[in-house]
């Protein structure tokens, strides 16, 4: 939307709850299957409701593995990215690592290649915190990540003009 001032043109861009024509990808852990697979079918399910039906789905082992996943999907076209991935907290400084590392890499990836990474990785102290996260209703991670993958996919279309 554009509309005039008195000192020149202002143009207003929001992303759309319409995904129809949007490539998107989606790169997902398989450590801790039980819950990533569930923000995966939620994700799947929004990306259904909202239009998007050009979807590209990348499996990878860890949290570590989801920047390059997304690094990839971005670089084979894809309109927006959702990253899939769950950390639990233990007894070792692992669990920082890991989540300081793969959310940072996605934010990278986001950065360096233009596209848009939805973060849906989560970070959780206790592992009924994840399965409260990943259930079947508007709490799903992946439902909020696929909102956001459309809604910044969207804006960006229209800011690029295509």
């Amino acid at each position: 939307m554009s509309s005039t001032s008195g000192r020149g043109q202002i143009r207003r861009i929001e992303g759309e709850a319409d995904g129809e024509g949007l490539r998107l990808g989606i790169a997902v852990a398989s450590w801790n299957q039980s819950i990533t697979d569930p923000m995966l079918d939620g994700a799947l399910r929004r990306c259904n409701e909202l239009g998007v039906s050009d979807i590209t789905i990348m499996k990878v082992p860890g949290a570590l593995e989801l920047p390059i996943a997304a690094q990839a999907l971005a670089e084979a076209g894809m309109d927006a990215v959702i990253a899939i991935g769950v950390v639990v907290k233990g007894e070792t400084d692992h669990y920082e690592i890991v989540v300081r590392e793969s959310t940072s890499g996605i934010s990278r990836v986001a950065l360096d290649t233009g596209t848009p990474v939805a973060n849906a990785i989560l970070a959780v102290h206790d592992y009924s915190l994840a399965v409260e996260r990943s259930g079947e209703n508007d709490a799903n991670k992946g439902v909020e990540a696929a909102d956001a993958a459309v809604l910044i996919g969207t804006a960006l279309r229209q800011l690029r003009g295509s």
